[in-house]
C-alpha cells in the first residue's frame, strides 16, 4: 500500500503468557505465537500484517519478553532487531508503553503511535484500517488520548468497560469513567444504558503527548527512564533497560494514566473483535458442525456429543461419547478435559498441575 505517513508508528504488545489457554499456551510458547484459529498464520503474524496496511513496516515495533526474542524473529523474519523491544521483567503495560514512546520520540518528535495487543481476533480488516486511520488523524490534530471501544454484544463479566458521553455528530466521545470487570447484574445494566463499550486495550496518541501525560501522572516512572534517555536507541540501551526496568512500578496504562486524564476520548470500533481470552471465546469464533462442536486439527467421531471444543496438536481421530459443553485439548504433554463453565478456572488448574508435575508443563 502506497502513501504511508512516515509519522505513524505502531507498538504490538506480545509479552503475555495467555494462561487461560493452557495447555497450548505456556510460558515458553504463549498463544500469540500459535495459529489458534487454524488460519495458517499465528495471531502475532496476523496483527502485524493488519497494521502494515496503515503504518510503514519499519515503524512497527514488537514489545515482548526477553525469552520470546527467537520466536518473534522466527515469525517475523523481515523485521530488524531494532524493532523488537525486550522487557527484562514483567511489569504490566505502563512501563513498556512509556519506554516505547521515549524510543520513538528520539527518532521522530512528530510521531503518532497506536498500541495494540498481539492476540486479538479481528476479521473485518477494512473497517479496522479505517478506524485506525481516523484515530491517527484525530490524534495528530489534538492533544488527546484515544482508545477504541467495542460495542458490547453480551453482558460479559470478563472485560473492563468504558462509560462515555454521547454527543451528536461526533466520532470521538469524552470518557466518563473506566469500570473494571463488573458483576453480571452491572454488566446487564451497562448494556441497557447503551453508553458503555468494552475496553479493548487499543490506544492512539501523539508520542509527545503520552510522554507529557506520564510526566503529569507518573513522574517517578518517567524520571527512571529519563536518567538514561541518551542511551535509548544506542548500543548502551540494553544494559540500561536491564538495570532500570525492574525498578518500575507494576501498573497498567489504564490505572497509570488513562483513568487520571481528562483528555481521554473513545471511538466506538466499527470492526468485529474477540479478545480470545479463553477457550470459550475461541469456540465462539470457530465454525461448528451440525452438533455445534468446534474442531481444530482433530477428526471428530462425536457419538451424540454436542457443543464441545476439541483441539489436538496434530491431526488424529478423537472419539467423544456422551459429552456436552466440554473443552477437550490434547497437547503434546497434557490432555485436558474440562466443562466449558469452568473455563475461567483453567489458570488456577495450570498452577496446580505445575505444582504437582513440574514447571515445564506451564
Amino acid at each position: 500500500m502506497d502513501n504511508y505517513n512516515k509519522d505513524y508508528y505502531a507498538v504490538i504488545m506480545a509479552g503475555g503468557v495467555g494462561s487461560r489457554f493452557w495447555p497450548v499456551s505456556t510460558a515458553a510458547f504463549p498463544k500469540q505465537f500459535h495459529d489458534m484459529m487454524g488460519s495458517g498464520e499465528t495471531l502475532l503474524q496476523r496483527t502485524f500484517k493488519r497494521l502494515a496496511h496503515v503504518v510503514p513496516r519499519e515503524n512497527i515495533l514488537i514489545l515482548t519478553n526477553q525469552s520470546y526474542l527467537d520466536l518473534v524473529k522466527e515469525q517475523l523474519p523481515n523485521i530488524t532487531t531494532a524493532q523488537i523491544i525486550l522487557e527484562p521483567a514483567l511489569r504490566n503495560t505502563a512501563p513498556c508503553i512509556l519506554l516505547s514512546a521515549l524510543k520513538i520520540n528520539k527518532q521522530n518528535e512528530n510521531a503518532v503511535m497506536v498500541v495494540i495487543p498481539s492476540d486479538h481476533w479481528i476479521q473485518q480488516q477494512e473497517n479496522f484500517i479505517k478506524d485506525i486511520k481516523k484515530s491517527f488523524e484525530e490524534a495528530s490534530r489534538e492533544n488527546i488520548l484515544i482508545t477504541l471501544g467495542i460495542k458490547p454484544t453480551t453482558p460479559n463479566t470478563g472485560f473492563g468497560y468504558i462509560k462515555y458521553e454521547k454527543e451528536e455528530g461526533k466520532s470521538f466521545y469524552r470518557v466518563d469513567k473506566f469500570t473494571e470487570k463488573p458483576s453480571l447484574r452491572n454488566a446487564k445494566k451497562f448494556l441497557e444504558e447503551g453508553n458503555y463499550l468494552w475496553n479493548a486495550g487499543i490506544f492512539i496518541w501523539k508520542v509527545s503527548f503520552i510522554i507529557d501525560s506520564f510526566s503529569k501522572y507518573q513522574p517517578e516512572m518517567l524520571g527512571l527512564f529519563e536518567k538514561g534517555i541518551e542511551k535509548l536507541n544506542s548500543t548502551e540501551e540494553e544494559e540500561f533497560i536491564e538495570e532500570t526496568y525492574p525498578e518500575t512500578q507494576n501498573i497498567s496504562v489504564d490505572y497509570a494514566v488513562m483513568e487520571k486524564s481528562d483528555a481521554v476520548r473513545v471511538k466506538p470500533a466499527s470492526f468485529d473483535w474477540n479478545d480470545l481470552g479463553t477457550w470459550g471465546a475461541l469456540y465462539q469464533e470457530l465454525a461448528k458442525d451440525k452438533d455445534e462442536n468446534a474442531v481444530i486439527s482433530a477428526h471428530l467421531f462425536p457419538m451424540g456429543s454436542k457443543r464441545n471444543l476439541i483441539y489436538t496438536h496434530k491431526p488424529k481421530v478423537v472419539v467423544v461419547d456422551g459429552l456436552d459443553d466440554y473443552i477437550i485439548v490434547d497437547d503434546m504433554e497434557v490432555l485436558m478435559i474440562v466443562p466449558k463453565e469452568k473455563e475461567q478456572e483453567i489458570k488456577e488448574i495450570r498452577s496446580k498441575v505445575m505444582e504437582k508435575f513440574g514447571e515445564n508443563l506451564g
